[in-house]
């Protein structure tokens, strides 16, 4: 009820209004800056002679950093109560991307994507808390993530033209346009830091957030169905080919521009962003269609089906089947970002939910991890067939962990 008073009394002009805008743009700011770096950083790899497996790996490492720390994050933001500390440095670790425009050197870069990657998951169990401190009384949650979800991926959008623009005035795209490209993402980083400071300043003694309670730990047990559906998403994303393989793969073979690749993988956001609202909406009315709380998992089956197909047009020499793939691509993170997330709140007590989202974290990153890596070493032994196989088994396996949590759903109390 708190919800659709918030929305439909008008306070669209009000103190929490202002801060969940500036939330949104602070995120859309940050998609610029790493979504950009991360559409380029296999291309600028590849020029400067590391292999595929090199990069899946950092890659690998990277997003289990990203994912993984987010559980130990949380509970020492929780803890602590210093939410805009962890949000401040988090950010201010962004820096690092543009940094990287200026050494070539592998181990320096090396450090400098692994920084973002951290950032990322100090500043985020911080954020995610204090945005839903400030909706729940006087915005609705639904409206301040469905504001923050639209212009995170408005700015995955824009990030990736960045470079695509240098490309395009330079007329070439070899490693000083790379290194020029990286340099401009200090503009739209000082501006996140800008918006985040005045953020700040702007709840700074005000009673926008909820005041402190105390926090009891509770016996209550993760239920099997949580296990059940954390270890179907590791295999749905241990199979699934990340962006740096197919990034390397057009860059290798010399399937497209450098400049196409980017723009590229901002269409695939776009899709993503897309498929986000149509999937998140599905995903209701299958709970409403069910009447169960956890009837939206039903909807999970699409992902690894969708998966399999990936490195088949994705790692193809097709153009028109590359361009499919990437669409697809899209589409199935815009169901990880959507329904595998919703679905932790409906499978977890509210004072297990933070575990929930950590234990599901840091299994979306070590899975992101294994397959990067093994996808990498594959592709630089000439492999790719192996590729396809390895993604196969992965998803057929999450498929049949589908039929088992879809019998426990189907019979459970919820």
């Amino acid at each position: 009820m708190s919800e659709k008073r918030g929305m439909s009394s008008g306070k669209r002009f009000s103190p929490a209004v202002s801060v969940v805008i500036m939330f949104g743009v602070i995120s859309m700011l940050g998609d610029i800056v790493y979504e950009s770096a991360r559409s380029a950083n296999s291309q600028y790899l590849n020029l400067l002679g590391i292999s595929a497996a090199r990069v899946g790996l950092v890659f690998g490492i990277g997003e289990f950093l990203g994912y993984a720390l987010r559980l130990l994050a949380g509970i020492l933001s929780d803890k602590s109560g210093r939410h805009w500390w962890f949000m401040f440095l988090g950010y201010g670790m962004l820096l690092s991307v543009p940094l990287m425009g200026l050494t070539m050197k592998w181990d320096a870069l090396v450090i400098l994507m692994l920084m973002e990657r951290i950032g990322k998951a100090l500043r985020n169990p911080a954020k995610d808390t204090v945005l839903s401190g400030v909706a729940e009384r006087q915005v609705g949650i639904g409206f301040a993530f469905g504001l923050q979800e639209a212009l995170d991926q408005l700015g995955a959008f824009l990030g990736p033209l960045v470079f695509t623009a240098v490309f395009y005035f330079a007329g070439k795209s070899g490693i000083r346009e790379y290194q020029a490209g990286y340099r401009l993402l200090a503009a739209p980083f000082v501006l996140l830091m800008l918006f985040l400071y005045f953020a700040f300043k702007k709840m700074r003694g005000s009673n926008l957030l909820p005041s402190a309670q105390n926090r009891e730990f509770q016996n209550e047990k993760l239920e099997p169905v949580f296990w059940n559906y954390t270890v179907f998403t590791f295999f749905c994303t241990a199979g699934f080919v990340n962006f740096s393989t197919i990034g390397y793969h057009l860059k290798a073979n010399q399937l497209m521009s450098d400049g196409e690749i980017t723009l590229l993988y901002s269409l695939a956001m776009l899709v993503d962003a897309v498929a986000a609202m149509i999937v998140g909406k599905a995903y209701d009315r299958l709970k409403e269609k069910t009447g169960k709380k956890t009837g939206g998992i039903l909807a999970l089956a699409a992902i690894p089906l969708m998966t399999m197909l990936l490195p088949l047009l994705t790692l193809s020499h097709s153009a028109a089947l590359i361009a499919a793939g990437m669409a697809l691509f899209g589409i199935v993170m815009g169901t990880h970002e959507t329904i595998m997330r919703s679905a932790i709140a409906d499978i977890t007590p509210y004072r297990k939910r933070g575990t929930g989202y950590g234990i599901f974290n840091s299994a979306y990153g070590l899975a992101l991890l294994a397959g990067s890596a093994l996808m990498g070493l594959l592709y630089d032994l000439k492999f790719t067939k192996l590729i396809i196989v390895f993604t196969a088994a992965a998803e057929i396996t999450a498929i049949a962990l589908y039929v088992k949590m879809n019998h426990a759903i189907r019979n459970g109390p919820r």
